[in-house]
């Protein structure tokens, strides 16, 4: 349960009277999530997202989350908006915590995505990078290249706690993407979470985007990578060509790749699989067993990596010939 911070009723109802939505009728908390606090609140004007950010997430690093759903909106990407206060703001403070309300988006996401739901989530991805261009607020990705390393070496000790051998399995992986990393991809606005639980469908259609709480400037076809990983795998590990041929057609229909970042497709997946293996195994090893959060398993992305490792053609995604 992703509830870390308790409110008032007191605490709301003065909150939400600065935005101008009416009475509040209800708020419940959320379950899902790992980052923030969320509320399903509904007022008298309808259902909203009350967000609090909790102490992971850098306040400098709001007015850059909260504009870009602003911009992307804008642009045509259905996403939730952040709701501005009589003063023109969309972030507030509530019980100690930097805090937004965010409209309620419609849909529910697929617990069991099929190539139809992949090529669809190809085509969104491409129409947020392209989207993003134009938006001048920056971000550097802070669990990107420059950031694994820092990452591994606090838990570097205990990571064979989780299996043995994963020291060294994570350590030889680490020096090979530095030696390897491509340097001169095509940068833009990254999604950098796009998984199952942050993208909406109504019936058969993508019903929008959420949580832009991992959004960075990075490499585009990264975030491609990102998506590989987390849509076109079996529950039992197996990478699903179909998924990845849909995944990758949805958005070469509107961003086609160049041949550089085609190219550097199977590196960018190792390293995709890799940053989700280090977050993973750090929460694994420093979330009490009685926390509130669930943990998501480590090996799940261990088992990924060594896939990718075994891939020297982005043809093995599905990726058609040039």
């Amino acid at each position: 349960m992703a509830v870390y911070t308790q409110v008032s009723d007191d605490e709301l109802q003065v909150f939400v009277a600065g935005y101008g939505l009416g009475r509040v009728l209800s708020c419940k908390g959320i379950a899902e999530g790992v980052e923030n606090t969320n509320y399903l609140l509904h007022t008298d004007k309808g259902p909203y997202i009350l967000t609090l950010y909790e102490k992971r997430v850098n306040r400098e690093d709001l007015p850059f989350f909260l504009g870009l759903m602003d911009h992307l909106a804008a642009r045509g990407i259905t996403c939730p908006l952040p709701v501005h206060d009589a003063n023109g703001q969309a972030l507030g403070e509530l019980a100690g915590r930097p805090a937004a309300l965010i409209t309620f988006l419609e849909g529910i996401w697929p617990r069991h995505p099929t190539a139809m739901h992949c090529a669809a989530v190809g085509e969104v991805l491409a129409k947020f990078h392209l989207a993003g261009d134009g938006f001048t607020l920056k971000r550097a990705n802070a669990l990107g290249l420059a950031g694994w390393a820092p990452l591994f070496q606090r838990f570097e000790q205990q990571a064979d706690s989780i299996v043995p051998g994963l020291r060294a399995r994570i350590a030889d992986e680490l020096a090979h993407l530095t030696a390897h990393w491509p340097r001169s991809l095509p940068q833009g606005v990254i999604h950098a979470d796009l998984f199952q639980d942050n993208v909406f469908f109504l019936g058969n259609e993508l019903s929008g985007v959420i949580d832009f709480y991992f959004a960075c400037n990075d490499a585009l076809a990264y975030d491609v990578a990102i998506c590989l990983n987390a849509w076109c795998f079996s529950s039992e590990g197996q990478f699903e060509i179909e998924k990845g041929t849909a995944l990758l057609a949805g958005y070469q229909r509107i961003r086609p790749l160049d041949t550089a970042e085609r190219t550097a497709l199977p590196i960018l997946a190792r390293g995709s699989a890799l940053r989700f293996l280090l977050t993973r195994a750090f929460d694994w090893i420093n979330t009490p067993a009685d926390a509130l959060v669930q943990r998501k398993d480590p090996l799940e992305y261990l088992r990924k990596l060594t896939l990718h490792q075994q891939v020297r053609d982005a043809r093995d995604y599905g990726l058609g010939a040039a």
